[in-house]
């Protein structure tokens, strides 16, 4: 009976000693997660999302959520007989929309989230973007066919204050914060991208990391012609990439530049349809979606183990 204990039990040993380098390097570093896509809808997914940022916490790290909240802020506008209109591949957020988002974000979204966490402790706080001025925006006019359109209170951040977040920090709790900003210039509150602010707040934080969720494995090297995924690439060569991108992923592809750009050691684009993937991409020898690294790495060992962490 022993000898058949210690065979099945043989693996997870294996599994914990494999991330052992992984939670050397990572304890005590901060780490900036966007919740997005489809783990934001699917139960089981989201449940498994809260246990890996509890995990993060466990294991040494200070994990930092930031939300949005697309498909919960459509229907809700739905509701409200809002139509929902996309500009440049931006939601147009009238005043009246801007109230609907508000309270998706911040009042059912982001609380859901506190409470999943909290199901493991008392350890998740949410806050907006507007507490403590830790998100300030203008107003953002995006350039369609050579003019600026009015897209209402959508943001462009201008300043990110770090006080309040890393003050939570500091007392072990995990931040959960919604992407609403106040305004720089006219008291009102701007609506921001989630993949925008995540990446502005790793860099202001000083994150090691920003992982980004996705609805995809990755970025990939020839879409729609092959579903090979680029497992790692410098900021230069996503730089070049750009262009070719699907709308959907610039706004996560340009976050993940202006973070490595900005001090954050590695960016990441990983599958949040798979169960545990946070834990995968920072635990593991091999990785999984698509990481970027900041142009000095060039001249570092190519492979992924070497850098997947």
């Amino acid at each position: 009976m022993s000898t058949t204990r210690k065979h099945t039990a043989l693996p997870k040993a294996q599994i914990l000693i494999e991330a052992l380098p992984w939670l050397v390097r990572h304890n005590g570093k901060t780490v900036v997660i966007k919740f997005g896509g489809n783990a934001m809808i699917d139960e089981d997914l989201k449940a498994a999302f809260a246990q890996d940022v509890v995990f993060l916490h466990h294991a040494g790290l200070k994990p930092v959520v930031v939300h949005g909240g697309g498909p919960q802020i459509s229907a809700a506008l739905d509701q409200h007989g809002i139509v929902s209109e996309f500009k440049a591949g931006l939601r147009v957020t009238t005043e009246d929309a801007m109230d609907v988002v508000r309270m998706v974000l911040a009042g059912h979204v982001q609380r859901e989230l506190v409470g999943l966490l909290n199901q493991h402790g008392p350890l998740a706080i949410g806050m907006t973007g507007e507490d403590a001025h830790t998100i300030t925006a203008t107003k953002h006019q995006p350039e369609i066919d050579g003019e600026l359109v009015d897209i209402g209170r959508v943001g462009e951040i201008t300043a990110i204050d770090t006080g309040a977040i890393e003050a939570l920090l500091e007392d072990g709790r995990i931040p959960v914060i919604s992407s609403i900003a106040r305004s720089q210039d006219d008291g009102h509150v701007y609506n921001v991208n989630a993949d925008t602010a995540a990446a502005a707040l790793a860099a202001a934080l000083g994150a090691e990391t920003l992982m980004v969720l996705t609805d995809v494995e990755g970025l990939y090297e020839d879409w729609p012609n092959s579903d090979e995924v680029i497992s790692r690439l410098t900021a230069k060569q996503l730089e070049k990439l750009l262009p070719e991108l699907a709308s959907g992923m610039v706004p996560k592809m340009e976050g993940c530049l202006h973070a490595v750009r900005n001090g954050v050691n590695t960016a990441r684009v990983i599958d949040g349809r798979v169960q545990h993937s946070i834990l995968l991409e920072i635990f593991t020898d091999e990785g999984i979606g698509t990481m970027v690294v900041p142009d000095e790495d060039d001249k570092k060992d190519d492979e992924k183990e070497g850098d997947a962490a």
